[in-house]
């Protein structure tokens, strides 16, 4: 089997605009996103995965075991599943999904480095 060269992952792999986990689209179509399903509603919706996901990321870190990982922790993904997440994420959830955080009183926090604690 042939490697998949890093310009055609970059075009397949998506990365969640509010966890930064990376995933193919058919995966966040079959499943959803594993940490945001219930609020980003991704499971069967293509535009839905449009709108929450993007192309645009740069970094991967594979996390193991998201507990003791120094490093999940600094990219706040530690209460995430073990998976591949994206250091920098480009771009913002959608306005409706901004809302509905607010309403259940969680901060959002946009993955692209822009609010460095």
């Amino acid at each position: 089997m042939a490697a998949i060269p890093p310009q055609a992952r970059s075009k397949t792999l998506r990365a969640c605009l509010l966890c930064s986990i990376i995933q193919l689209p058919n995966e966040f179509k079959r499943s959803g996103c594993p940490n945001c399903e219930e609020i980003l509603q991704m499971k069967g919706s293509p535009d839905r995965i449009q709108g929450c996901t993007t192309t645009q990321f740069d970094g991967v870190i594979a996390v193991i075991d998201p507990d003791a990982s120094w490093v999940a922790r600094w990219q706040r993904t530690s209460k995430y599943v073990r998976g591949m997440y994206a250091v920098r994420v480009t771009g913002r959830i959608p306005e409706d999904v901004e809302m509905e955080l607010e309403r259940r009183n969680i901060k959002y926090r946009p993955r692209d480095q822009s609010d460095q604690d």
